[in-house]
């Protein structure tokens, strides 16, 4: 009598496929993440797009306490901070706030500041009209700036919220920008 082997080709044939769905899955996930935390202010992200500033009235009642932080990510040796750490704004009132930089490095850079809000829930209402973290931002060696962020608070912020804090964290971007790249956004500097 001879056994039947059984057709291990099929199994295979799907596990391949489970596992190839499963890695496109998870490349697809970060994407998907980004889009659902900027959508829903998830995570404290903020929408990365400058937000219409409409006249509406300012809620002179209440005062939010909104305090900023910086931080490099690793490998980025400029000096990056707020003029001020934190501003008292009347929800609906615009204000402005600076954040210095400096290149103490003998070649140029260019680098990206990244946003997040805490708590979380407060992204939904601070709306950037001008901001430095819209674009990447060029220095040139041994070089400063002074970087805008013109911002206002949703006069909907819930009553519960009565400070927030904005961090940004700042990548170097350099090694992603071409030679070509760098002196344009150096000459638009």
């Amino acid at each position: 009598m001879s056994e039947e082997r059984p057709n291990n080709s099929i199994l295979v044939k799907r596990l391949l496929l489970t596992v190839a769905g499963m890695f496109a899955f998870g490349f697809a996930l970060v994407p998907l993440y980004d889009v659902f935390c900027e959508v829903t202010g998830f995570n404290g992200r903020t929408s990365n797009e400058a937000a219409t500033y409409e006249m509406v009235e300012v809620d002179e009642s209440r005062t939010i306490k909104v305090q900023f932080l910086t931080r490099n990510a690793k490998g980025i040796p400029w000096k990056f901070e707020p003029s001020v750490k934190e501003v008292r704004v009347h929800p609906g009132e615009t204000k402005v706030v600076n954040f210095l930089a400096a290149n103490p490095t003998e070649s140029d850079m260019v680098a990206q500041a990244i946003p997040s809000v805490a708590p979380a829930e407060a992204s939904l209402y601070l709306n950037k009209v001008e901001c430095f973290c819209f674009n990447q931002q060029p220095l040139a060696a041994n070089s400063d700036t002074e970087m805008p962020m013109q911002f206002y608070v949703d006069p909907d912020i819930p009553d519960h919220i009565t400070t927030f804090t904005l961090s940004y964290t700042l990548y170097d971007m350099t090694a992603n920008t071409s030679a070509e790249q760098m002196a344009q956004l150096l000459k638009t500097e």
